[in-house]
């Protein structure tokens, strides 16, 4: 099993420094304290994750080495061209879909967990899947869409998340997308761009020891959403490893 709890308040500290001093000499200097109180403890949670999603939704999986997103911003076609993230970030992923996330990349419907402090947050679904996947998605809207509702409305979903995130740009479209009628009854879904949900943690409650028994709360009330859109994609559920 895994040592890991909860990350010391000596991580967030790193996190605002960081902010403050987002240049390598900074960084550089800091490496040790990045690696002991970010890095190693991030890896550390992604085990235990793993070890978890073993019994709640065997498919998923979290393996340190593939799970943790890069501290280096991709600066090339950026006009912020500060080298790196202030934030940490995992991912936990279908096995058989791959961890890509985002327009480019193939991948589908998984588990986010973000450190930042004041901003951290737990997330799950598909965030921007590139367009042949986001069409078929639509159509799988189209065929099931009062199941779909039914996740999204369960008072177990809404009570925790509220609703799909739509605040960010880009996350829903203004019109019913092209092929589709405007007056579709799934055109409120038909907008989306990105179907995740997500909810806030405090600075307590990524320095709990119960971190991890809160995440995966979170993660159980989102896996229904998360293997409807799995599913839709081809990606099935598993009983075992």
């Amino acid at each position: 099993m895994s040592a890991f709890t909860h990350f010391r308040p000596a991580a967030l500290t790193f996190l605002r420094g960081l902010k403050k001093h987002n240049d390598k000499t900074w960084f550089v200097e800091h490496r040790p304290t990045y690696d002991n109180e970010v890095l190693g403890p991030l890896k550390l949670m992604a085990e235990e994750l793993d070890v978890r999603f073993a019994k709640l939704a065997p498919e998923f999986v979290a393996p340190a080495k593939h799970a943790l997103f890069r501290i280096h911003r991709d600066v090339r076609f950026s006009k912020d061209k500060s080298p790196y993230k202030t934030h940490a970030a995992l991912w936990v992923f279908h096995r058989d879909a791959g961890r890509g996330v985002g327009r480019d990349a193939h991948g589908g419907a998984g588990f986010y967990f973000h450190l930042e402090p004041g901003a951290s947050l737990v997330a799950g679904g598909f965030w921007m899947p590139p367009r042949p996947l986001l069409g078929v998605l639509r159509e799988k809207l189209v065929e099931e869409q009062r199941a779909f509702e039914k996740i999204v409305k369960a008072p177990a979903f809404t009570r925790r998340f509220t609703a799909l995130s739509d605040d960010e740009a880009g996350v829903r479209l203004t019109r019913v997308p092209r092929g589709f009628a405007p007056d579709h009854p799934a055109a409120h879904w038909l907008r989306f761009n990105s179907f995740t949900a997500s909810r806030a943690l405090t600075d307590a409650d990524v320095t709990s020891p119960k971190l991890v028994d809160i995440v995966m709360k979170d993660y159980a009330a989102l896996l229904p959403l998360v293997r409807w859109l799995n599913g839709a994609l081809g990606f099935p559920a598993a009983k075992q490893r």
